[in-house]
């Protein structure tokens, strides 16, 4: 299988895990013009199995080095393998309510408020599991972050004062429920590998390619209970039968599948990473994805068109912060 051995690949591999996980959100607002999120959700997690299947079978299984997915999954102890499959739940119950979440009070209060939570919870839990890296230099770019997400959500808020209502408190305890989730998957994924050894892994613990595989089938199936109750009782619309998600043609399918290879793709390096960078910092780098999610929001989608000197003002120390506190986590592995 393939094995980062160099600290600085290993946070290029981050860097690429958080354009992953920051533009994957594209393909559901260019399936949301026809397509429910409801149903986009079903063609997102398909991807997500089948990538990682197939990186499993091929770059996780080439080489010399370490043991190959097959064999790999046959020696692994169903403490392991449960503890990933048991991440993959956590995060797709998290996922779906960070959805609602935008559904109710939009991206202003969920993303600020969700992801926010989680990128300071889930550096905090997964360095008490593996302590890697300077802790001032860590918490301390980490700190900037949460400042830079504060003021983009700051941001939203003041571009969209006059087209929406004031967030409920139901958006905002969502958001919440699903920050708290989102801190834990990662941990449940990183205790089922030996993040100190990818070569020669202790018996019984999983390589990264067969941990994302089971974590990836925990998604796939924990999808059948809570996107099912998603679509019977949405947050906002009307319930929603199955049978509509057969009446979509091949190329919406097919948006919603990419979704879920492009997030997939990024969950796949970050975990290859973890070995060089510790849990901590891969998690941590690969949750600035909010950041980029605002770059394709002020870039491309023009969601801050007309909000004035003050809101630019705004954007503007939250990408130069970001960019600080990145480079602190980054120091922190050094």
């Amino acid at each position: 299988m393939y094995i980062v051995q160099s600290y600085p690949l290993a946070i290029l591999f981050c860097f690429i895990t958080m354009l992953c996980w920051g533009s994957w959100g594209n393909t559901q607002k260019l399936a949301g013009k026809t397509w429910r999120y409801e149903l986009f959700y079903w063609d997102y997690v398909i991807g997500i199995l089948l990538f990682s299947l197939v990186w499993a079978l091929t770059v996780g299984s080439c080489g010399t080095e370490g043991r190959k997915f097959l064999p790999d999954l046959a020696q692994a102890s169903w403490g392991n393998i449960g503890s990933a499959f048991v991440g993959g739940v956590v995060f797709n119950a998290a996922n779906i309510l960070l959805s609602a979440a935008i559904a109710v009070a939009g991206m202003a209060v969920a993303f600020p408020v969700g992801i926010g939570l989680a990128l300071v919870l889930g550096v905090l839990i997964n360095y008490i599991g593996s302590a890697k890296g300077d802790p001032v230099l860590l918490f301390g770019g980490v700190a900037l972050v949460i400042v830079a997400i504060v003021l983009n959500g700051i941001a939203y808020k003041m571009i969209s004062r006059g087209n929406r209502s004031a967030a409920s408190s139901r958006g905002i305890v969502l958001a919440l429920l699903a920050g708290l989730l989102m801190s834990f998957f990662y941990r449940f994924v990183a205790a089922s590998m030996d993040l100190d050894n990818f070569v020669t892994p202790a018996a019984g613990k999983m390589t990264p390619y067969s941990a994302m595989v089971v974590f990836a089938v925990g998604i796939f199936l924990s999808t059948f209970i809570f996107n099912s109750i998603a679509m019977k009782r949405p947050v906002s619309g009307t319930p929603v039968s199955i049978s509509a998600y057969f009446k979509g043609g091949f190329p919406i399918h097919l948006v919603g599948v990419l979704g879920g290879v492009i997030w997939g793709l990024g969950n796949a390096l970050n975990l290859i990473a973890a070995g060089k960078a510790g849990a901590a910092i891969s998690y941590g780098l690969g949750q600035g994805a909010t950041l980029v999610a605002a770059l394709w929001g002020v870039f491309v989608w023009k969601e801050f068109r007309g909000g004035g000197r003050r809101v630019d003002w705004l954007l503007g120390w939250m990408f130069a912060l970001f960019v600080a506190g990145i480079g602190l986590i980054i120091a922190a592995g050094n």
